[in-house]
């Protein structure tokens, strides 16, 4: 039997490691920003989750002007998302990326299912302490063109561009537009 790059267990693989992206980090040159290593491996699904977003301790995302992304159980729903295979040298820039040290979210280890149903062990994160709130028109812009990007199911795009964004019409980071930018000019 072959071996692919999502059959070991626990989301490591010696010196590499699986990560589940459900938000920004769904969109290649938002992840590849901080993390050159991420290597898409799959599309696949969270089952029991739903996806939210949210403002930790209710402050409004700096960077994003908006709720950011999380997920929390939530029998019967379901979160797609990305598989991507990382570098361990890239995991301190991904936990920093989410606010690890500074609790704004949880490391968790996940079981998702890739669309030929088989079951792989990922890390993935979630927003600890936070007040739900709308995403930015920008952040929501990242992740519709992340989802369509890595051709996540038809219904979940559709759910996805459905969100309500919040009223920010001013700018986010130049980097952040300039991904945005490039998102759209590629699709």
């Amino acid at each position: 039997m072959a071996s692919s790059a999502y059959e070991d267990s626990a989301g490591q693989h010696g010196d590499s490691f699986l990560y589940f992206a459900y938000g920004s980090n769904l969109l290649s040159e938002r992840i590849h920003l901080r993390n050159p290593s991420a290597e898409f491996c799959c599309v696949a699904r969270l089952q029991d989750f739903k996806l939210d977003f949210g403002n930790f301790q209710g402050k409004t995302s700096e960077r994003w002007h908006g709720g950011i992304a999380t997920v929390f159980q939530s029998p019967g729903d379901e979160v797609w998302g990305v598989v991507w295979k990382m570098n361990e040298s890239n995991l301190s820039s991904l936990d920093e990326q989410e606010g690890v040290k500074h609790g704004v979210y949880v490391v968790i280890e996940i079981k998702v299912s890739t669309q030929e149903g088989k079951e792989i062990d990922c890390r993935s994160y979630l927003m600890t302490n936070y007040e739900s709130a709308p995403p930015s028109p920008q952040y929501k812009k990242v992740i519709c063109l992340g989802a369509k990007e890595n051709g996540l199911p038809l219904d979940y795009q559709e759910k996805l561009k459905a969100i309500e964004p919040n009223d920010y019409n001013g700018k986010v980071s130049e980097e952040i537009e300039d991904i945005i930018k490039k998102g759209e000019a590629k699709l």
